[in-house]
């Protein structure tokens, strides 16, 4: 029953269409009604509609024969933003109606809520990001984690408040709450389980010179699966320390890393198996920005939980380049590599197959009116399993055409 409100085979589901209209309009109504009362001295919003041609001759990235999968999308999206001398806000509102056809047939409603608060007093800033997003696993997961999961629709929740409290010119006191919910739809009959993840993370940040800031961070993180026959149940405290460094106004870097202790306890028939590990999670960033184009090279170690009820390890080394070709003519390339393994094993106690994935996906971006803009890409997808007899490739084409209403501004 819950999987029907957001889902049906025959078609869409004409009721969560017009429940998330509903929600759109009263956010709208909410922000109009707090410009009017005073209680923001700006509100912006953005709409824009855009429609969407698809193509991907391997859509689940399998070895196994298949057929290409084609179709379009329907994406209507409002951005929103607010501030005072206190107060920001901004948010976005964005639907993607979607129809596969071809090898993968599919209908189903992606759903976008984030939002971002902040509210600063004179030593003390509150904020707050998170947000509610119903995305398919292809799209949501794979880039993140660099695995491939079921093609199933999931709902995830994030709730991440923090609090920054300035001790003096050069000391802040910083600390955040993380709290995740994820639900798959079909979950269990594909394979795949719901999951909880809490946590929070306290440190202090010294900026050591107008270039140069320093940072040292305890953080907690509490991982579980919520309906898995056999359960995982893992928390992984750590420690980081955060340099990050301007060479230049064009030029920053950034580099991070630290231990994180990993205890988990899986639930197997007539008792529990318990773990202990450490793992050291890194990273670094370099941004150069020019006066047309910008390049950014990323490396990491992450962990992050999965639907496959455990956590994995994430060794990811990317790039992503932009150039402005003129004020309406862009174009950017986007690329990664993943190394990935599991930081803990399934309730089954099976520890997930070491994989690579690799993606490359140049686009192509036209402002050609005023309020309209046309967008072409290619990407490539490579991913190869331990178990795989050959690695399996994707090939993906998708073509935008988007329409942006003029801007509707509010201050008093």
């Amino acid at each position: 029953m819950k999987a029907s409100l957001f889902y049906s085979r025959g078609g869409r589901c004409w009721c969560w269409r017009a429940q998330t209209r509903v929600l759109c309009l009263r956010l709208i109504a909410i922000l109009a009604c707090w410009s009017a009362t005073g209680l923001a001295a700006e509100w912006s919003l953005v709409p824009s509609m855009s429609t969407k041609a698809y193509y991907n001759d391997n859509l689940l990235l399998t070895p196994l024969p298949h057929d290409s999968t084609y179709g379009y999308w329907i994406s209507p999206t409002v951005e929103f933003s607010g501030k005072t001398e206190r107060l920001e806000v901004s948010g976005r509102a964005a639907l993607d109606f979607v129809d596969y056809y071809g090898g993968e047939p599919n209908r189903f409603t992606n759903v976008f809520l984030p939002l971002t608060l902040k509210y600063r007093t004179e030593r003390d800033q509150w904020g707050f990001t998170g947000g509610f997003t119903r995305d398919n696993t292809l799209m949501g997961e794979l880039l993140t984690t660099g695995v491939v999961l079921r093609f199933t629709q999931r709902n995830l929740w994030n709730l991440d408040p923090s609090w920054t409290r300035v001790i003096n010119e050069k000391l802040s006191f910083q600390s955040s709450f993380q709290f995740n919910d994820a639900t798959y739809q079909d979950g269990l009959r594909l394979g795949l389980v719901d999951y909880q993840v809490f946590g929070g993370s306290a440190g202090l940040l010294y900026h050591a010179s107008e270039r140069s800031d320093l940072q040292l961070t305890g953080t907690y993180t509490n991982f579980h699966t919520s309906n898995a026959p056999f359960s995982l149940r893992a928390s992984y405290p750590g420690i980081v320390l955060n340099v990050t460094h301007a060479f230049t106004e064009q030029l920053r870097a950034n580099a991070y890393g630290g231990p994180r202790f990993i205890s988990s306890a899986t639930g197997l028939q007539g008792g529990s198996e318990r773990t202990r590990d450490t793992i050291w999670i890194y990273g670094a960033s370099l941004t150069q920005q020019f006066e047309k184009a910008s390049i950014q090279f990323r490396l990491t170690r992450e962990i992050f939980p999965s639907g496959f009820g455990l956590l994995l390890q994430t060794n990811r080394v990317g790039a992503l380049t932009s150039y402005n070709a003129s004020e309406s003519v862009s174009v950017s390339l986007d690329a990664a590599a993943f190394i990935v393994s599991g930081a803990t094993t399934q309730g089954t106690g099976i520890k997930i197959s070491d994989q690579r994935f690799f993606y490359l996906t140049p686009k192509l971006a036209w402002h050609f009116a005023e309020w309209w803009k046309v967008e072409a890409s290619y990407s490539y997808y490579w991913r190869d399993v331990a178990t795989f007899q050959d690695p399996a490739m994707s090939n993906m084409l998708m073509f935008i055409l988007t329409y942006y209403p003029p801007k509707l501004a509010v201050s008093n």
